[in-house]
């Protein structure tokens, strides 16, 4: 073009960004500058919304300061106050609401959304508040963001009632609010009621179904959650990303890997196998699943490797026993841009935890503060202290313990007495049983060690004080269970009981055999 005026920046630089090439957008903004094209309001919108940090969005705020813009522009604006509470600086976010000249509907939702999302909820709700006091319609986007705030903080009071503000508002018929809705009472354990809303719309829509097959696989319903998946597809309702990741994540916990595949399936056939976030699901279900290789294959294939798909692998290769490989992942990641977090430690961590690297772990627990800026929880607590105890290092173990605040907790008490529980001095093991006693009250575990501790040293009053305390408190033992998955169905196992149809079939059948092989003279 011989002349480039601001709208065709515009336009370049919006094209460039709703394609994903975000450096060639910001590299556009720059050059239009430098061409002396004054950007207009709309393009420090576009650029605002493209800031990959806040002092990166600082520097256009100052740009926009500049050029004397920033108060007086709606858009620049709620832009601005958007771009500040999506990096939690909700307090720079007010002061760009207080000063603009003009607010309207949009500001709102940005500043109440912005302070939802940067984890001040409370907050939001009074701002939703003084939105209404002073006159100002609530649209949809803003029931959608309140009642987002209220699931975060489960507070189904305040959620109740914006609900009802928005059946009166007729807002409910419209997706987002429906969705928010239905997650809001997910939120807060109220599942049957989200169910009550998705039948009495009968909307069969992306945003609805996905709120939907994520509240039913929060509640441990995968089955329901197929079915609705299953419905939406006879409907003509196209899966997205968060569809398919958010149903790969159940075969991972509960369902039989068939599922899993038939949805790999229906990945690729959708072209979604690039996605880092559905990758990264399929990743972790192989991984969980023991097919380790098919998770590696699809590693290696992505194109972009964000931070969740490489931990995904590292926890992948500790729980498939591959504790090297998890280690030298580790030791990938940190060659790339990206930082480990918490989850990443806790991956390495549980590595050197299963592979007996007790020095290995105990060099990167004691620097994973000062090297990689990740602060010790209570989780990278307890696997440090699993690997001590196990390496037979328990005043080591204590010492770590004591060190740290989150102190003892129901896991580390388990490991203490199965342990050291029997052996080792009975004052210890009472005060660690007693603390478990205090964080599982129905744990059977403290009384079992308990008893062979007092048992093994002839303390049989104690003992029998112990057994009334157990029957004051009515301590019995948990019957376990156990599943698998055989041909699209679901066996469940309890001990000494098969529960299913069919179970004393099982046993008939059972009897057969054996009574045929003790005839044949396999067995005597």
């Amino acid at each position: 073009m011989p002349q480039r005026d601001v709208v065709s920046w515009n336009t370049m630089i919006s094209g460039y960004s709703i394609n994903g090439d975000e450096d060639r957008a910001v590299g556009l903004f720059e050059e239009m500058q430098g061409c002396g094209v004054r950007p207009s309001e709309y393009t420090y919108s576009i650029v605002l919304s493209l800031a990959r940090t806040v002092r990166c969005g600082m520097e256009v705020h100052c740009s926009v300061m500049k050029r004397g813009m920033v108060y007086g522009s709606v858009i620049v604006g709620n832009s601005l106050i958007d771009m500040y509470c999506k990096y939690g600086f909700v307090d720079y976010g007010f002061s760009v609401f207080v000063n603009m000249e003009e607010v309207d509907v949009i500001s709102w939702n940005s500043l109440i959304a912005g302070c939802g999302k940067s984890g001040y909820e409370d907050m939001a709700f009074e701002q939703f508040c003084v939105m209404r006091r002073m006159k100002y319609e609530p649209d949809e986007f803003t029931i959608s963001a309140v009642l987002t705030a209220c699931a975060s903080v489960q507070d189904l009071v305040k959620g109740e009632q914006v609900l009802c503000l928005s059946i009166k508002s007729g807002f409910l018929s419209n997706a987002i609010v429906s969705s928010a809705a239905i997650n809001m009472f997910s939120k807060c354990e109220r599942v049957n009621d989200s169910v009550t809303i998705f039948k009495e719309l009968d909307m069969w829509d992306s945003a609805v179904c996905n709120s939907m097959i994520s509240s039913f696989t929060n509640h441990r319903l995968e089955e329901n959650a197929m079915q609705i998946f299953t419905r939406s597809l006879r409907k003509n309702v196209r899966p997205d990303e968060f569809t398919l990741s958010c149903l790969i994540s159940c075969v991972s916990v509960f369902l039989p890997l068939v599922y899993g595949i038939e949805l790999h399936c229906l990945v690729v056939k959708l072209g979604f196998e690039h996605d880092p976030v559905v990758s990264s699901s399929l990743v972790e279900m192989y991984s969980k699943s023991g097919f380790f290789d098919a998770a590696k294959i699809i590693f290696y294939k992505m194109d972009i490797k964000d931070l969740i798909c490489w931990n995904s692998m590292i926890l992948g290769s500790t729980y498939n026993g591959r504790t090297v490989d998890s280690i030298k992942l580790f030791e990938d990641l940190l060659r790339t841009s990206l930082l480990p977090d918490a989850i990443t430690m806790t991956g390495v961590l549980l590595a050197c935890d299963h592979g007996r690297l007790i020095n290995e772990g105990l060099s990167i627990f004691n620097s994973m503060e000062n090297k990689y800026g990740v602060k010790p929880t209570d989780s990278h607590v307890t696997t440090v202290v699993e690997m001590m105890i196990k390496a037979g290092k328990l005043n080591e173990a204590m010492n770590i313990i004591t060190r740290m605040p989150c102190g003892l907790n129901a896991y580390m008490c388990e490991l203490i007495l199965s342990a050291y529980g029997v052996q080792g001095e009975l004052t210890f093991t009472e005060q660690v049983a007693e603390r478990l006693a205090e964080l599982e009250p129905m744990s059977l575990l403290p009384y079992i060690i308990l008893g062979k501790a007092y048992e093994a040293r002839g303390r049989w009053e104690s003992l029998a004080r112990l057994k009334k305390v157990m029957k004051d408190r009515n301590i019995k033992k948990v019957t376990g269970c156990s599943w698998i998955g055989v041909n699209s169905s679901l066996f469940v196992y309890k001990e000494n009981e098969v529960i299913h149809h069919g179970g004393e079939d099982v046993y008939s059948t059972l009897r057969l055999l054996m009574h045929d092989i003790e005839g044949e003279d396999y067995i005597s």
